[in-house]
């Protein structure tokens, strides 16, 4: 009967795939990004708790200004963790290194994202989405290129800036598509991030305008990752500034975490059904001095080892 038993478990572990229980993990940056790369454990979606006592887990090397601002990190169908990042304020590539287990990294690589596009001030918060459906990488940022779009009025800390998104894809990370406009909502957009649920593509972005200041997320919808109709919602964000969108899909609900910049700490809200929002900024809790970041899930036995350093 135990021969039976243990036989009856083998195939239903077939079945179901026996797949690890998961945590979720956040990686972020402090300060102006000098020291590298931070990252942050939760079990519920709510408490975050620095890991390796909020040291760096990765130094940068690249760009003017040798930052890692604005990490974002995706895990591929193989385990491998593909982070991209800001290098720098005003350069015209983005950083990328990919890790197995968040503590060994890849050397790091410059991709020359907008090296074809003169006059180009900067690659802002380059976010990278994985569709497993193509077992495709796409990787967005927000760009200024001189008289590419109407000029918008703008307070004079951000005279000249007027972003658009932009994207290239890859399968490898050794060769990439030619970079393309990704998203042109007719106002200033920034950081961009992609939820996939139900067959459906969601694109938060930030509305960036300073005259008059916006600086709320509104979200879209497409049936591809690519494409986004650019009539966005109204802002699903509350009556403060805040940037840096990341959704987290725990239990019922997906989180939509955010940089509440102007007041110095993290805000969200959730959401059972994509459509209504409700805040829960004062549930969550995240290490201090957490900047724009990302959530994804990891095995738990990862986050174990993390834990022992």
């Amino acid at each position: 009967m135990k021969k039976i038993l243990l036989f009856a478990a083998f195939i239903c572990c077939l079945m179901t795939s026996c797949k690890e229980p998961e945590v979720y993990l956040f990686s972020y940056f402090k300060g102006n990004g000098e020291d590298g790369l931070h990252l942050a454990y939760s079990y519920d979606g709510l408490k975050w708790e620095t890991l390796k006592n909020d040291k760096s887990f990765l130094t940068p090397q690249l760009g003017k200004d040798k930052l890692m601002r604005d990490p974002s990190i995706t895990r591929d169908d193989e385990g491998t963790y593909h982070m991209v990042w800001t290098t720098g304020w005003w350069d015209q590539g983005i950083g990328y290194a990919s890790s197995k287990d968040l503590v060994n990294w890849s050397e790091q690589k410059n991709i020359p994202v907008m090296a074809k596009f003169p006059g180009t001030k900067n690659s802002w918060a380059p976010e990278l989405f994985y569709d497993r459906k193509d077992k495709t990488f796409y990787i967005f940022w927000s760009s200024t290129v001189p008289g590419a779009f109407p000029e918008i009025a703008t307070a004079k800390n951000e005279a000249g800036l007027n972003h658009r998104q932009y994207y290239i894809t890859t399968k490898d990370f050794k060769s990439f598509s030619e970079t393309k406009l990704f998203f042109e909502p007719g106002f200033s957009v920034i950081d961009g991030t992609i939820f996939h649920k139900g067959g459906t593509y969601y694109l938060f972005v930030k509305n960036e305008n300073s005259m008059p200041a916006e600086k709320n997320i509104r979200v879209t919808k497409h049936t591809a990752p690519y494409g986004f109709p650019t009539d966005v919602s109204p802002a699903i964000t509350g009556d403060y500034w805040c940037e840096g969108a990341s959704p987290l899909e725990v239990g019922e609900y997906v989180y939509l975490y955010f940089d509440k910049y102007m007041e110095g700490k993290y805000g969200a809200i959730r959401s059972s059904d994509m459509e209504n929002w409700e805040d829960v900024s004062d549930s969550i809790s995240f290490p201090k001095g957490t900047r724009h970041g990302t959530a994804f899930k990891a095995p738990q036995s990862l986050l174990e080892e993390l834990l022992k350093l």
